[in-house]
């Protein structure tokens, strides 16, 4: 076993000095030249130490999202070489690949119909049929929720070298912003044919490389790593949240737990059964999440038009841990400005797949003002925008 890590070991260290070339000249042809054999010697693994250890050096994201692009097809043909186990049929990892290869195929559709709009921009028959590809493509990256709240936060369980996720994050966000973009370009206009070319040869390039490096180097790992009992309950999760295009089979909406014995709970203006507690912030027309004093997720509501997607996986997850890399910053700042006592609000409203957005954050506080958390609250308020005047009880 010492052997082994001594192996990675080494093979770590000249990983991070081909890095640290790499950051610093933009190149590494000498170091291709001269290291075949190491090249060949590395296996998938190593790359998930390497790019955690990268973060916690505190390099910036988009600095180490171009490094990957980069070191990674320095090494493709070896990954792709390696012989790794392959999920099993029906299984999480299986069903996740097969939506891939789902993308993969709309991907390969809108090909030759974006090479002919090019060349004909005032084609309106072509402009429609990538309108509709791209709608067909933005389901997908209900993919990427799926991985940020189910996979993500078993592997941070698992995993002590996580850091990885934060880049592998980033460009989920990367791809959302460009599909979204992209359709907004089409169904308006196209100011800037160079802008728009970019954000759809983004779009190609990131969607295969994370395709590539989840199915050789993440979702492997991880089937050595995690217990099978823990991969099918991902199954159920993710089925919960709606896979883009391919469903697990014989998986069933998941139901409340009806086998809680009945018992009250003294609420201070009210006593209730914890069924009747659930059912209440089941049907609030907001989201709460509930994150508490060590900056862990106790609580969620599962109302069924949730905003902002959660499941069972978050309940234990560092706060820190649920948000993209970009954001973390303003989410720690929040958090800090609430436990020293600086701030007890923050609101934030965005507009976000034609619903206007209104997020809140609240202190949480106990009767002798000290710090127990905080609780976020999301709610869609288009129509409460519209209100003007009044309309009475009596008017119903």
């Amino acid at each position: 076993m010492s052997e082994f890590s001594d192996n990675r070991n080494q093979r770590l260290s000249r990983l991070l000095d081909l890095s640290e070339l790499i950051l610093k000249t933009g190149n590494a042809r000498g170091f291709i030249k001269g290291n075949k054999d190491f090249i060949a010697s590395v296996i998938p693994s190593d790359f998930i130490f390497l790019f955690d250890e990268l973060v916690r050096q505190g390099y910036p994201i988009e600095d180490l999202k171009s490094l990957s692009n980069k070191i990674l097809n320095i090494f493709h043909i070896t990954i792709s070489d390696f012989k790794s186990p392959k999920p099993e049929p029906g299984s999480f990892f299986a069903v996740l690949e097969q939506n891939n290869f789902e993308m993969e195929q709309v991907l390969k559709s809108i090909r030759p119909v974006y090479k002919s709009f090019v060349r004909n921009p005032n084609n309106v028959n072509l402009r429609n049929q990538l309108i509709l590809n791209f709608e067909r493509l933005e389901i997908f990256t209900g993919y990427y929720v799926i991985k940020e709240n189910v996979l993500f936060p078993v592997i941070e369980n698992h995993l002590p070298d996580h850091n990885c996720l934060q880049i592998m994050w980033s460009f989920h966000d990367d791809i959302r912003k460009n599909i979204k973009s992209i359709l907004e370009q089409l169904k308006d206009q196209i100011n800037d044919q160079n802008e728009f070319n970019r954000c759809v040869g983004d779009v190609f390039f990131n969607m295969l490389a994370i395709k590539f490096r989840e199915e050789t180097i993440l979702f492997p790992y991880i089937l050595l790593t995690v217990d099978k009992t823990e991969l099918e309950m991902m199954n159920q999760q993710a089925f919960d949240l709606g896979l883009p295009y391919i469903q697990p089979e014989d998986i069933q909406p998941s139901e409340l737990n009806t086998s809680v014995k009945t018992n009250l709970l003294d609420l201070g203006t009210g006593t209730l059964e914890p069924e009747q507690i659930k059912l209440i912030f089941s049907h609030l027309p907001v989201d709460i999440t509930y994150v508490d004093e060590n900056d862990k997720v106790r609580f969620y509501s599962s109302s069924k038009d949730r905003i902002f997607p959660r499941t069972q996986a978050v309940i234990g997850r560092d706060v820190h841990n649920c948000h993209p890399p970009e954001s973390i910053h303003i989410v720690d700042k929040i958090v800090q400005s609430f436990r020293k006592g600086e701030k007890d609000k923050a609101s934030f409203w965005i507009n976000m797949k034609g619903k206007y957005i209104l997020i809140q954050y609240f202190a949480v506080r106990n009767e002798n003002n000290v710090y127990k958390g905080v609780i976020e609250v999301s709610q869609e308020i288009s129509d409460i925008k519209k209100i003007e005047g009044e309309k009475r009880l009596l008017d119903w």
